[in-house]
């Protein structure tokens, strides 16, 4: 099964994208690699409403944004190491948002090359889009929490995923 997950990357100016296998065993097996090169992504004019998320193994922040305004706002951080639990916070979140799509960082090294938390980001992503038939478009999140802290973000997590949701927001047409 496979899934849109555009790539968004800092100063593009399109947004590709990439199809995944939505397999759980697709990201054990695959080695890490570079950040692919992808096409275009096709995001349907009528997605309006979507929720991001910043994926950590204990904390994992979450934005709310929509196409309209073009803009987004942080949400509350999960606070949950196991996958129940995470899932089940992302439940409520979407019963409440109702989006029609979800985003989510996924993180590089700077010079593009992927890595183990990159891996565990993209799965997240398949789980996501495994558990709520939502597609789920990806984000280059490199320097997203420098920048939120940077900010002056006093929660760094949400703070991230209200920048990548904007990234996202700022590539569609």
């Amino acid at each position: 099964m496979t899934h849109p997950t555009p790539d968004h990357r800092p100063g593009s100016a399109a947004a590709p994208a990439v199809q995944l296998d939505a397999t759980p065993s697709a990201a054990s097996a695959a080695p890490v690699a570079a950040a692919p090169v992808p096409a275009a992504p096709a995001v349907p004019a009528h997605f309006q409403q979507f929720l991001a998320f910043d994926f950590g193994t204990k904390r994992t922040g979450c934005a709310s944004g929509n196409r309209v305004l073009g803009g987004a706002s942080p949400l509350r951080t999960i606070q949950a190491e196991g996958a129940d639990a995470r899932f089940a916070a992302v439940e409520k979140l979407i019963q409440e948002w109702q989006p029609q799509a979800l985003v989510i960082g996924v993180p590089y090294h700077p010079d593009g090359a992927a890595h183990e938390n990159t891996v565990r980001a993209r799965k997240f992503g398949r789980q996501l889009h495994g558990r709520f038939r939502l597609p789920v478009y990806e984000v280059d999140e490199r320097y997203s929490t420098t920048e939120a802290l940077a900010g002056g973000a006093k929660d760094a997590d949400a703070a991230s995923a209200c920048i990548i949701l904007e990234q996202f927001l700022r590539s569609l047409p």
